[in-house]
């Protein structure tokens, strides 16, 4: 069976649900990965309210795999700053002071496990946060120590929450993507080490975020082939001329065609896709691939019709038969 195609909603955060849903059925989605806190509010305990949310895409005929914290799960590592004022519930950021907000977006993120169990899923996808992140480019000099210290106050804030995970049967899925604790593959590792290789703990595949780096998007499959829990598709579109924006960003908004790179719609960039399912059918990755549409150049209407079809084109089951099995008969 071909793998079921959702929509994720972070990016329809301005939509009431219900018309989330009615345009997802409309463009062909099988079904949504649900945004927190805009399309769930994991702060609630009521069953009834979880009930109501699985009554509402069933209403529409779609199903649910996961729910997205990225941006309560951001403030659990992160050095913090007005920034995270506008990104995080009012009753997270409270006054504001850091380690206070770290602490409730820690609980916050454990509040997400048990709404996924009440929505009877096992995928939690997000962010951590990272207290090194700022000492990527290593001048002044780095030392190992201080990076060092950065995995360890990783693993010292989320080994408690991986394990209510584990205890409720919940897994979470850290999006490797720029200002996390893991980047790319190698950082990648290193968290999973930071946690002990926790088995609540792995990885949201999204490409996007590691072809624009030259990371080897495709050999992370295989690299985490036990840990991919989830996958984003995304394109991105990286350009090879150079630009007056490097690869940095250069402090200019998403979609300036000044960039180096830019999110696109998916088949308007750089991304092999057919490889990486390749790649996920050699791992036998079973689960959904979630459309994150993220093309700021684009109307997302049209983004996102697209998109699901390409991804539907794209996708195919694996072969049951070797093609020269019979040759030897």
């Amino acid at each position: 069976m071909k793998r079921f195609v959702t929509l994720c909603t972070l990016q329809w955060g301005d939509l009431p649900l219900e018309t989330v849903c009615q345009k997802a059925k409309s463009f062909g989605y099988d079904g949504l990965e649900l945004g927190v806190p805009a399309h769930v509010d994991t702060h609630e305990t009521d069953p009834a309210y979880y009930r109501g949310i699985l009554d509402l895409l069933g209403k529409y005929g779609l199903k649910l795999y996961a729910i997205s914290t990225h941006l309560i799960g951001q403030a659990v590592c992160d050095n913090i700053d007005i920034r995270h004022k506008s990104i995080l519930p009012d009753y997270i950021w409270g006054d504001g002071e850091p380690e206070g907000v770290r602490q409730r977006a820690a609980q916050a993120v454990i509040e997400a496990a048990h709404a996924a169990k009440a929505l009877g899923i096992e995928t939690v996808n997000g962010f951590t946060g990272s207290s090194i992140w700022h000492l990527l480019y290593s001048f002044p000099p780095v030392s190992e120590e201080m990076i060092e210290d950065g995995y360890a106050d990783f693993g010292r804030r989320f080994k408690p929450i991986l394990d209510e995970y584990a205890r409720l049967g919940v897994r979470y899925a850290l999006e490797v993507h720029p200002s996390e604790i893991a980047f790319d593959t190698f950082s990648a590792r290193r968290a999973l080490e930071a946690v002990d290789n926790h088995p609540a703990f792995g990885f949201n595949f999204d490409p996007s975020h590691l072809g624009y780096q030259g990371v080897d998007y495709v050999d992370f499959i295989y690299e985490f082939s036990d840990r991919i829990f989830h996958v984003h598709m995304k394109d991105v579109y990286w350009s090879d001329v150079p630009r007056r924006v490097g690869v940095f960003g250069g402090h200019v908004t998403f979609g300036d065609p000044r960039r180096y790179w830019n999110f696109r719609s998916i088949g308007r960039g750089n991304i092999r896709f057919e490889e990486i399912i390749r790649a996920l059918n050699a791992i036998g990755y079973h689960g959904p691939l979630s459309i994150e549409w993220e093309d700021s150049a684009m109307d997302r209407e049209q983004g996102a019709i697209e998109s699901c079809r390409l991804v539907k084109e794209y996708d195919f089951e694996p072969s049951a038969v070797a093609f020269d099995a019979h040759f030897g008969k």
